[in-house]
């Protein structure tokens, strides 16, 4: 419980009707659950707009509203706070209602296209190993120390997000390493939080559905250094030409990592294979269990930031390699007959061509590369005539499958992919709608040696279809039809 004239600070209040010396019990945002003693906020959303819902808000007993627009004749007895963006008021609200959690941990952002449910995963695993009570809030899970929670939002709603952080205080956390997605900044999901540090991955085409242009996706990730605090630093991505351009207003301590060029810190694969990485890490030689040169980056990314974060490098580097691989990112089954079959959630061009890349950077060439894939519905369409093109320039089979259609039809998901097939390459493609169906051929289509790729889905249990998500899990169907388990 907090008072309302208590927890207004810095939330962009242009105007107050009524009194602020009253208690505030709950934060709500959903007019379905209001309580009594509750503060409601009128967000405008992209399918209803919460101003519609303020008179059931109030019929259920919310004593206070945030809004962008007072409604003619309000109650009396209902305090109204006029702002220019509830949303953005929605998240500094939180945070000051929550104690402001984030300013009590080590709280690092992740942001970038590819690779920030790895690097966070990793982080929050290797501060544990080193000795730190941390929380992880990414795309797969969210965990106060070794404690699952379940996780809807690869970044949640602000009154989740200040309600999670405070308990990983209340139970000792010291760190916490996050994603930061570009809908989340959009959305102001993370406007009132402190943070200890940001690292920028890299940027390639994904979400145009949503921020219809590129420069828009990049400026919405670019917010999130812009709002950096100067306590904080800026880890970037060198290597990715959109680097620099993150932090060109920021206020933060700015640290690079390359691969290819010099940078604080740097590393080169001297080794890859399916059974993991040897690594130069700043000079030091390393084995990782984690493939391919994207989780080099990855690697180099979480060195990097445990190293900014006062860390020892070579503790560091000694305990990092210990740490076991991402659900669904590049996790393999080996079979007795050598067949490799690899499940890995690449959705997005450059993922997948990193993927298949890795792939063909560690075969012989003796061997075939069979790959399943497909793409979500309801999402950037751009992208999947060249997802499908990258399958076919980089496999030896490729089958087209349904990915989560969501509420598209298979089909068309697949004739926007089959787009971007070259006629040379018509013999190479199988379209089978079913993805059970799709797996099973791949598997009875491949001969000892040859490697499997199962990509879009990874750690993902279900398939979404009309609005409903059905059990499905890529690793158990790979699992079922090879007889043995995932690694």
């Amino acid at each position: 419980m907090r008072y309302l004239r208590d927890i207004l600070e810095k939330a962009g209040v242009l105007e107050v009707f009524g009194s602020v010396d009253i208690e505030i019990h709950s934060l709500k945002f959903d007019s379905r659950t209001v309580d009594r003693g509750c503060l409601y906020f009128a967000v405008k959303g992209t399918v209803s707009d919460g101003h519609q819902f303020i008179p059931d808000a109030v019929r259920s007993g919310a004593v206070a509203v945030v809004c962008e627009k007072i409604p003619e004749n309000p109650p009396g007895n209902v305090t109204f706070i006029l702002v220019n963006d509830s949303g953005y008021a929605k998240a500094v609200i939180a945070s000051n209602f929550f104690g402001n959690p984030s300013s009590l941990l080590n709280l690092v952002g992740v942001t970038g296209t590819n690779g920030k449910t790895t690097t966070v995963t990793l982080l929050h695993n290797l501060f544990q190993k080193l000795g730190h009570k941390a929380g992880l809030i990414s795309t797969i899970q969210n965990k106060i120390r070794e404690r699952n929670l379940a996780t809807t939002h690869t970044t949640p709603d602000p009154v989740q997000l200040n309600e999670l952080l405070a308990q990983m205080v209340e139970e000792g956390c010291t760190h916490c390493f996050m994603e930061v997605s570009s809908h989340a900044l959009v959305q102001h999901r993370v406007a009132g939080l402190t943070f200890r540090g940001g690292i920028f991955t890299n940027l390639t085409h994904d979400h145009l559905d949503y921020h219809k242009t590129f420069d828009a996706y990049l400026k919405a990730k670019k917010t999130f250094f812009d709002n950096l605090p100067g306590s904080a630093f800026a880890l970037i991505n060198k290597d990715d030409r959109n680097g620099r351009m993150m932090v060109q207003n920021t206020n933060a301590t700015v640290s690079t990592y390359s691969m290819q060029s010099m940078a604080d810190f740097h590393c080169r694969i001297l080794e890859n294979q399916f059974q993991g990485l040897h690594l130069s890490m700043d000079g030091t030689d390393c084995w990782f269990r984690l493939i391919g040169s994207f989780n080099a980056y990855n690697l180099l990314a979480v060195y990097s930031t445990a190293v900014l974060l006062g860390e020892e490098r070579q503790n560091v580097l000694t305990l990092l390699s210990l740490c076991e691989p991402i659900d669904g990112r590049f996790n393999y089954i080996r079979t007795p007959n050598a067949i490799t079959a690899i499940v890995d959630y690449a959705h997005t061009p450059d993922a997948l061509q990193n993927v298949l890349g890795t792939i063909q950077s560690i075969r012989t060439h003796k061997e075939k590369v069979i790959t399943v894939v497909g793409a979500g519905g309801n999402r950037d369409a751009a992208k999947r005539p060249v997802m499908a093109k990258i399958a076919c320039n980089l496999s030896d089979r490729v089958i087209l499958t349904s990915d989560n259609p969501r509420f598209e039809e298979p089909e068309a998901i697949l004739d926007d992919m089959k787009k971007g097939i070259e006629p040379q390459f018509a013999n190479k493609i199988l379209v089978i709608i079913n993805r059970k169906e799709a797996i099973k051929t791949a598997c009875a289509l491949a001969k000892p040696g040859d490697i499997i790729l199962v990509a879009g889905k990874g750690h993902e249990i279900y398939q979404e279809i009309k609005g409903v998500k059905y059990p499905f899990d890529d690793k158990i169907v790979l699992n079922e039809v090879l007889g043995v388990g995932v690694e």
